[in-house]
């Protein structure tokens, strides 16, 4: 017997579960999040019927399955649907959604029309990436592979998007959408 193969087995022996035990991050959710009372899905349509989760509700992460992760969420157990960003690990993905510190400290730094901003999920000319992912979530990977780039695609329902357009120094400068969904994304 080789002496690769004795410290392997001696390894596994130690540790039968080490090898593939996975991140179960806890803490809170980043940003607003919006669910049917059951499921998350990461496009996070505004659709009839859903009711949004803001950011820093208490959240963990209990286990992971084919493209979704697993969650408690309010103390009620939530999927997190990876349905549009499946080139992150499903471990990144949980790690996006549930965060260790409580954005809501954060949050209580900005000013009042930024706060509002967050609260009700809509954006403005001037607001930071960082303000945008609390307030409407992250942009679908699939799309967004890179959150650097200077624009980022989000579904405001099945059939229409809407994209926010930041300048060098990472500031919105531009949100694009139709006239009529206009009024729900933006905060004029």
């Amino acid at each position: 017997m080789s002496v690769r193969l004795v410290l392997s087995t001696l390894l596994l022996a130690a540790a039968p579960g080490a090898l593939f035990a996975q991140a179960m991050p806890e803490g809170f959710l980043c940003c607003n999040l919006r669910t049917d009372g059951k499921w998350i899905t990461d496009i996070n349509h505004a659709e009839k019927g859903k009711r949004m989760l803001p950011p820093g509700t208490p959240a963990k992460v209990t286990g992971y399955g084919r493209h979704r992760v697993m969650a408690e969420i309010e103390g009620t157990a939530q999927v997190l649907g990876n349905d549009y960003s499946r080139n992150l690990p499903l471990v990144a993905f949980a790690q996006r959604y549930v965060v260790a510190v409580n954005p809501q400290i954060r949050i209580s730094t900005f000013d009042p029309r930024t706060r509002e901003a967050i609260k009700t999920a809509r954006l403005f000319n001037g607001m930071t990436r960082e303000q945008v992912l609390m307030s409407v979530g992250y942009p679908i990977s699939d799309e967004t592979p890179n959150l650097d780039t200077p624009i980022w695609r989000y579904w405001l329902n099945q059939s229409e998007e809407f994209q926010v357009v930041f300048d060098a120094q990472g500031i919105v400068k531009e949100v694009g959408a139709l006239p009529l969904s206009r009024p729900s994304i933006l905060m004029e």
